[in-house]
């Protein structure tokens, strides 16, 4: 999947040049690039796609959103690290065609 995922932030900071923040996504702290909203500030919560904030959004929203993924099963796969990532994919059952026009087998 690759749901844009509600988060609160808790840190902000430049690197590089980038403004970035440490963001809570209801236990999961991950760092998330805050440039294009620079409107955001610690305290806030922002949607987060791909590690980018991409927008703001009020609190009793964001805390809502995060139950239903919770609720749905998709938030820890969403906020899984790149090795786990990969250890679920390894397990899940290959399909022959890549571009999904056939049955897995």
């Amino acid at each position: 999947m690759c749901l844009a995922i509600p988060g609160k932030v808790e840190e902000v900071s430049t690197e590089n040049g980038l403004r970035v923040g440490r963001v809570n996504f209801g236990g999961v702290v991950k760092r998330v690039c805050l440039d294009y909203v620079p409107e955001v500030e610690v305290g806030d919560y922002a949607i987060v796609h791909v590690g980018f904030a991409i927008s703001k959004i009020d609190q009793k929203t964001a805390e809502e959103t995060l139950e239903t993924f919770r609720q749905m099963g998709v938030l820890d796969e969403e906020l899984a690290g790149e090795a786990e990532q990969f250890a679920r994919a390894e397990k899940r059952p290959q399909s022959n065609c890549p571009d999904g026009s056939c049955d897995i087998p």
